[in-house]
């Protein structure tokens, strides 16, 4: 098997609340909620099929889509996986969301496109951590955190 052209990737996220999370990053990123593989109306009856107990589904499991895909299908799938504990520390990983459009791009544009993203994300209940503004370095960021407290940064 030739692993680099036959791997894909799967970037499962940990959370409490499968769906805020779908919609949330479904929209930071551009996704749509993943439908159930054909022939099942939910995820829970694909996983019900495929055999998994029930007492490893929790309550509402697979019932409303917990995972996003990119709909041009270049970007990894992403599934946010229901766990019973809450995030404490800070993220070993984040997103970077580069809807400013690089140094290429004036840098009173970028603010402006960084500005907007940021405040449609927080409509859906992301919040402002920090400011990043180094015009000396050509940078401007925004740091952030979604509805469960995971970082992220636009830029």
């Amino acid at each position: 098997m030739d692993m680099a052209t036959n791997m894909t990737i799967q970037l499962t996220i940990d959370c409490a609340n499968p769906q805020l999370m779908v919609d949330f990053w479904g929209e930071a990123l551009g996704y749509v909620p993943e439908p159930p593989p054909a022939g099942h109306v939910s995820w829970r009856g694909y996983w019900q099929d495929m055999g998994v107990p029930e007492e490893e589904l929790p309550p509402g499991a697979g019932d409303l889509p917990e995972s996003i895909i990119d709909p041009d299908g270049r970007g990894p799938r992403i599934w946010f996986q229901q766990v019973p504990e809450s995030k404490t520390l800070k993220n070993r990983w984040h997103f970077d969301l580069k809807v400013g459009g690089g140094r290429g791009v004036p840098m009173a544009t970028r603010v402006a496109r960084v500005g907007a993203a940021a405040e449609r994300l927080t409509a859906r209940g992301a919040l402002i951590l920090a400011i990043h503004n180094e015009p000396a370095m050509g940078h401007y960021a925004i740091a952030m955190q979604d509805p469960e407290g995971n970082e992220f940064d636009v830029v």
